[in-house]
């Protein structure tokens, strides 16, 4: 009987601390030295199982979620971490992270949530994101990035929220970023896009929040944009944009549309007759 109890204690004691594969261990531990985890707010204690390492989750042996944010990280992302190929939320959110986003994560099939903003990232955006299909949620906001937005977006036929906001973007906004059929905020403000706003603003049905201010996109804003009807807020301010728009759209945007021009003068709009407004210099 004694030997019975002995036995089922220690398959309760194995199943309570079983470890994820070395392999991912291995990667954890690489992010660790990469990232200076000696001097993290809260560090991992290497000695002990992965599941009671700070901000690491893990489910039926596996990595499913890393949430190291405002831990003091600091450092380059190593790229083995796409190596973790269970891992469905990483939240790097308020780091010292530098260094280029590796190109390894879209080997990150499981992935529904990266949030690496409020860091120091530059480079480009990987192309590759795309291939990380189930994304739902990008939030690569208050870094250094610079480049284009990667025209392999619309692959991302899940995402909801690309939070891209005060970074160093360029370039005119790719097409395929108007295919995104599940997009519902699009937070693009404060880079430096140019060129026209495409009238193919109106294929994005589900959009809910669109924000493109602080930015020197031109042209006419679409009247297009009214055929969005889950659309709930909206600021295009501080563009280069001139022409009509509707008293509907101004009523949505948060600066009333205020724009300015090649010389830095700032324009306010103006109401008129037929529920149309124009952009004119103070």
């Amino acid at each position: 009987m004694k030997k019975i109890i002995l036995l089922t204690a220690v398959l309760i004691s194995s199943f309570s601390f079983a470890e994820i594969s070395n392999s991912e261990k291995s990667i954890l531990i690489s992010l660790y030295n990469a990232t200076n985890g000696s001097n993290w707010n809260t560090k991992w204690d290497l000695n002990q199982p992965v599941s009671k390492w700070f901000g690491v989750k893990v489910e039926n042996d596996k990595v499913i979620e890393l949430n190291l944010s405002n831990n003091n990280l600091k450092g380059a992302l190593p790229t083995e971490i796409g190596g973790l190929k269970n891992v469905r939320i990483i939240n790097f959110f308020k780091n010292e992270l530098t260094g280029v986003i590796p190109a390894s994560i879209g080997d990150m099939k499981s992935l529904q949530v990266l949030n690496l903003s409020f860091n120091q990232f530059s480079g480009s955006i990987p192309a590759s994101i795309a291939n990380a299909s189930n994304l739902v949620s990008v939030e690569l906001f208050m870094n250094a990035l610079t480049g284009e937005i990667p025209s392999t977006i619309n692959k991302l036929n899940k995402l909801e929220l690309l939070s891209l906001y005060n970074n160093q973007l360029s370039g005119e906004l790719p097409a395929e970023l108007f295919a995104l059929q599940s997009i519902k905020v699009l937070q693009l403000n404060s880079n430096k896009f140019t060129g026209k706003l495409s009238p193919d603003v109106a294929n994005l049905k589900t959009l809910e929040s669109l924000v493109l201010f602080d930015n020197n996109l031109a042209g006419t804003i679409p009247f297009e944009l009214e055929k969005l009807n889950n659309l709930k807020e909206m600021n295009v301010s501080y563009n280069n944009f001139n022409g009509f728009v509707s008293k509907t759209l101004a009523e949505k945007d948060t600066f009333k549309m205020t724009m300015v021009n090649e010389f830095g003068v700032a324009s306010t709009l103006n109401v008129v007759d037929k529920d149309k407004a124009i952009v004119n210099e103070e």
